[in-house]
């Protein structure tokens, strides 16, 4: 008896499983973008200090479409730091306003697929528990690893 009902239950976990897979093939045909935030302590996301707009991009091999998304690195910027948030101001050193406030996940990376109005450029901040570092210069796109980590040096947090 137990036999059966694991195997009905493993067969009902499959169907599910595969149905949630043909749904998201559904929606990348279709030119939909799928829903992804990063998350504090999520263990989901992969390749750390990869380009992460490589693959999630319209068309790409990844799951949904990111508007920004990289890997966050302790202050040596030899292992990722995990849990900590990337905000992003209109001025300098947090001044003006506060856009857009991002989770960085258990892996250390951070992503969205939701919009963001980068406008004439958004100032980028990481904020852990052990104060906040800023960028100096403002920026236009969310694709933080097409520079940092290859041209100029990793995003770090304190």
């Amino acid at each position: 008896m137990k036999t059966k009902i694991t195997i009905a239950v493993s067969f009902i976990f499959t169907m599910l499983l595969i149905g949630e897979s043909c749904k998201k093939e559904e929606k990348r045909e279709k030119g939909e973008n799928e829903y992804k935030v990063s998350k504090y302590n999520d263990k989901e996301s992969h390749n750390m200090g990869q380009n992460c707009m490589n693959c999630h991009k319209q068309g790409g091999s990844g799951e949904g479409w990111f508007n920004i998304a990289s890997t966050v690195y302790d202050s040596l910027q030899t292992s990722t730091y995990p849990n900590c948030t990337v905000k992003l101001y209109t001025g300098a050193n947090g001044t003006g306003t506060l856009k857009y406030t991002i989770e960085v996940d258990g892996k250390g990376n951070f992503y969205s697929t939701e919009d963001i109005n980068f406008g004439s450029g958004l100032y980028p901040a990481v904020t852990s528990s052990n104060g906040t570092k800023y960028m100096s210069s403002s920026v236009s796109i969310g694709s933080c690893s097409s520079c940092h980590g290859s041209s100029t040096g990793k995003i770090w947090a304190k």
